[in-house]
């Protein structure tokens, strides 16, 4: 026999003795029985604790457990950022409206101050235009501009012809003229200045503002003008003693 094939022969011999073994002996007036093979071979047991696999779940849990929360804290964040950014916009709009109506009310302070400045310096202006006193010449062309001047204010009409050719027949442009030889004269009342005034009608058509002097030129004047537009409708309309 070769040397491999005895080789082969005893490794099957070993193997049916050892399966010899399964079997059991019993007295030959018993049933035979057969059981399974137990093998001989050392049953393997595993040495990692059960509690492991309880573990292995814990950690798996507490993983979609952190995964949750980081969703939810992204989420958290999120909104957080959402509302900070519309608050921000918020804030910046009442900014804005803020500024814009602060803005209007500097304009509209600027306009009323403005208004108000237009109106003091047109007051002013007024009251200069008030206040100036207009200078005359102390002659004749100074007295009538003068009293044709005041006679306008008052409202009495006449011209500076008709006041002019009047005083030249009168007195000659004299005013401290007086007529000592007429009626009036007679009767204890001369005519006086420069439109000769007997002082009756002096006191009763004498214009306010003006002197109380029947010689003074503008009082003479302004009295006789105001005595002739009641009488005649106006200075113009004498052409003789009146």
């Amino acid at each position: 026999m070769p040397k491999n094939t005895h080789k082969i022969a005893i490794a099957g011999a070993a193997t049916l003795g050892a399966a010899a073994l399964a079997f059991s002996v019993v007295p030959a007036d018993a049933q035979t029985t057969t059981t399974d093979a137990v093998s001989s071979a050392r049953v393997a047991y595993s040495t990692q604790p059960v509690q492991d696999v309880k573990a292995s779940v814990t950690d798996q849990l507490a993983a979609t457990s952190v995964k949750a929360d980081a969703i939810a804290a992204k989420k958290k964040a999120a909104e957080a950022a959402a509302a900070k950014k519309k608050a921000a916009a918020a804030k910046a709009a009442a900014a804005k409206k803020k500024a814009a109506a602060e803005a209007a009310a500097k304009r509209k302070a600027a306009a009323s101050r403005k208004a108000k400045e237009a109106a003091n310096r047109s007051a002013k202006r007024a009251a200069i235009k008030k206040a100036t006193v207009r200078h005359y010449a102390n002659n004749l062309d100074g007295w009538i501009k003068q009293s044709l001047d005041i006679m306008k204010s008052k409202g009495i009409p006449g011209s500076y012809h008709g006041l002019h050719k009047n005083i030249m027949r009168e007195s000659s442009g004299n005013p401290k003229a007086i007529n000592d030889w007429d009626i009036n004269a007679i009767n204890g009342i001369p005519s006086k200045g420069l439109l000769q005034v007997i002082p009756p009608t002096f006191t009763a058509y004498h214009v306010a503002g003006t002197s109380w002097n029947i010689y003074d030129p503008i009082a003479n004047i302004t009295a006789a003008a105001n005595y002739a537009a009641d009488k005649y409708g106006s200075i113009d309309n004498v052409n003789s003693a009146y």
